[in-house]
């Protein structure tokens, strides 16, 4: 008998390793494999049990299910994963091996496709590897979408003794996930397209920084490079081809501005994690100076499909300039909360009402944040916004990393305006006026508010409006997205206030 069983840390949360003892207990002669999450965190943890190849779900699995699991008399079964709605209606690219295979198996990973992309680009010149990127028209997927193929293409032209590839997986938006997810389920994915990134622009030397808050993710990654080395998917021979390229894992202590490429190169380099003014462009004077690619995990991780299954495959997926898949983080009030892939075009509403199901506590959702804390509050009259980074531009948000946390109609919207303030003013690097003022006068300003000083609100426009054209990044940037879009479409929140005080 062949069993899996998440080692997600999402499901390990929820007692997966419980689970495990219990079925190791119960069944000692069968064959446990330990998986990623298949992103259904309302039914971790996920036990899947194969029969006649195919794998039947049962969840959310407690030890006491472990009889039933086994003869198949489970209350909780599922019937086969692949079935299910939630996994049928996906355009799984980058997430296709997470929760399917044993993610520390590299020939696992080479039985579903791993390493066809990698194979492909050793037989390219670095410039048809950039063209291939820039054809595809992947962009980066962690907060800015900047075209990935133009950052590479600055690099592979830089004239430079070394260059480097750095992956920021400081994952600190909130209700974002997929990062995780990722380098715990799939971590070759990252490796590998690190690799072509690395080959493609010149860079012999790549970097991960992981934040410190991810013990498992850490140790996955750890240990999938030193399996990666010793089977030369990564040294001065990459697959024999004479290629070199070799990676590390650094930790992170936390820091949220750290997300942002400049202040991540600081702390990378032993320094505080501060912004640095720009230009010059990382792409030129990057990581110790010499020319760097910074990408997301999620951006770098879908190179190797990109590779594998031909740039135009990729592109023909999408809407508009938003090309290939999202990654949807659905969490906050909401049903069914989980990872979600799919093409770029689906709408709002759609994602909330019909993936997500609407609220956990069954009340109206008032609003959705989509892309961590420094995105807006979207009103239930903005639920017809497809997913595109364009889309969400013209209708005042952002997607960002693609998190998407709900709200119900019991929410205060002021108090989230402060929340945005506040966090801002905890977290910025201090470097730039208009952020490390600029949020503790914001947090100032929304308190005279909810006093019920009406004449506060053109001040806390105006200085949102400073924040958002004075501040180096975009901590203090996009904190005005939260803020003014909270006061925009739910005014009565603000205006009832006012009226009590009266």
């Amino acid at each position: 008998m062949k069993i899996y069983v998440p080692m997600d840390s999402a499901a390990k949360a929820l007692g997966a390793e419980e689970v495990v003892c219990a079925l190791r207990a119960a069944a000692p002669e069968a064959q446990i494999v330990r998986t990623g999450s298949r992103g259904m965190i309302w039914l971790e943890p996920l036990v899947e049990v194969e029969v006649a190849g195919v794998r039947h779900g049962f969840g959310p699995a407690e030890p006491s299910d472990v009889a039933g699991i086994l003869d198949g008399s489970s209350a909780k079964a599922l019937g086969p994963v692949e079935n299910l709605d939630w996994m049928k209606r996906q355009t799984r690219l980058t997430f296709a091996r997470v929760g399917v295979i044993d993610p520390l198996s590299l020939a696992d990973y080479r039985a579903h496709g791993g390493l066809a992309g990698l194979r492909r680009a050793l037989a390219m010149t670095g410039q048809e590897i950039v063209d291939e990127v820039k054809t595809s028209g992947l962009r980066g997927r962690g907060g800015a979408g900047f075209p990935t193929g133009i950052k590479w293409q600055t690099v592979h032209d830089a004239d430079a003794p070394q260059k480097y590839i750095v992956c920021n997986a400081d994952e600190g938006d909130s209700a974002t996930f997929a990062d995780r997810m990722l380098m715990e389920g799939d971590p070759f994915t990252l490796i590998e397209g690190m690799t072509i990134a690395g080959i493609g622009v010149g860079a012999t030397k790549g970097y991960v920084y992981l934040r410190s808050e991810y013990p498992d993710a850490i140790a996955v990654m750890t240990r999938a490079v030193e399996v990666a080395r010793a089977e030369g998917l990564l040294g001065p021979d990459v697959l024999g081809s004479g290629r070199a390229f070799d990676m590390e894992i650094r930790k992170g202590a936390g820091a949220y501005v750290c997300g942002e490429e400049t202040s991540l190169l600081n702390s990378l380099e032993g320094k505080r994690g501060v912004v640095r003014a720009k230009p010059p462009l990382p792409a030129l004077e990057g990581f110790l100076g010499r020319p760097t690619v910074v990408n997301n995990v999620i951006s770098l991780a879908t190179v190797p499909v990109i590779f594998e299954k031909g740039a135009q495959a990729y592109a023909d997926f999408g809407l508009g300039r938003s090309r290939g898949t999202v990654t949807l983080q659905i969490a906050g009030n909401v049903a069914r909360g989980g990872l979600f892939e799919t093409a770029f075009g689906i709408s709002l509403g759609e994602v909330v009402n019909e993936l997500g199901g609407g609220t956990l506590s069954g009340r109206p959702v008032k609003a959705v944040q989509v892309g961590g804390p420094l995105g807006a509050y979207m009103p239930l009259s903005k639920f017809d916004t497809l997913l595109g980074y364009e889309e969400f531009d013209a209708a005042g948000g952002l997607i960002g990393h693609a998190g998407l946390t709900v709200f119900d109609d019991t929410t205060d919207m002021l108090g989230m305006a402060r929340f945005a303030m506040e966090f801002c003013a905890v977290e910025s690097c201090g470097k730039c006026t208009p952020c490390r003022i600029g949020a503790v006068r914001g947090v100032e300003t929304i308190d005279r508010i909810a006093q019920g000083d009406a004449d506060a609100l053109p001040l806390l426009a105006d200085l949102c409006e400073t924040m958002k054209d004075g501040s180096l990044c975009a901590l203090g940037g996009f904190t005005p997205f939260p803020v003014m879009s909270a006061v925009t479409h739910f005014p009565d929140d603000f205006a009832r206030l006012k009226e009590a005080a009266e």
